[in-house]
C-alpha cells in the first residue's frame, strides 16, 4: 500500500525527507522518480540530514554519484544524463548496492535490471510550491 506525503514548501520537503530517513537501514536502495522540479533533490537533502549528515547535498547530475557521511554512508546517484545500460557499468552500482550503504537513485529506471529497490518514491509537482511524494515499500520478491 502506498503512502502519500504532501509538502507545501522546501522546508516541509526537507522535513518529510528527514522523517523518511528514520525508516532506512544500511543496504537500502531508494528510487526517486519524478520530473525536473518535482522535489527529488530536496527530499534527498532531508534524508541525508535525517541520517546525520552535515555534508552539503547537491544534485550529482554531472558527476553521477555523490557520497555523504552520517549514520550510514549515503550514495546519491543521478542517472538523468545516461542513455543506455552500458553506461552504468563504470559507475559500479552493483558494488554500491552491496556496500551496506544507503543508495538514493534519481531517474532510476535505467538501473532496474541491476538494483533491487526497497522503496520507490514518486515525486510530483502539485502546485507552485506544493509537492506530493508517494512512497511504496517493496517486499523481498523483487522490483
Amino acid at each position: 500500500m502506498a503512502e502519500v506525503l504532501v509538502s507545501h514548501s522546501v522546508d516541509e520537503t526537507l522535513t518529510l525527507g528527514e522523517k523518511f530517513a528514520a525508516r532506512l537501514r544500511g543496504g537500502d536502495i531508494v528510487a526517486l522518480r519524478g520530473d525536473l522540479g518535482s522535489g527529488k533533490t530536496h527530499f534527498v537533502k532531508g534524508i541525508c540530514r535525517g541520517l546525520g549528515s552535515e555534508d552539503m547535498v547537491s544534485s550529482p547530475t554531472f558527476v553521477f554519484i555523490n557520497e555523504y557521511h552520517g549514520k550510514f554512508s549515503v550514495f546519491h546517484v543521478d542517472l538523468y544524463r545516461l542513455d543506455s545500460v552500458k553506461q552504468l557499468a563504470p559507475l559500479g552500482l552493483e558494488e554500491l548496492s552491496n556496500s551496506g550503504s544507503v543508495v538514493l537513485v534519481e531517474w532510476p529506471d535505467l538501473a532496474e535490471s541491476l538494483l533491487k529497490y526497497h522503496y520507490i518514491i514518486q515525486c510530483r509537482e502539485a502546485g507552485d510550491t506544493t509537492r506530493e511524494f508517494t512512497i511504496e515499500e517493496r517486499n523481498d520478491t523483487g522490483n
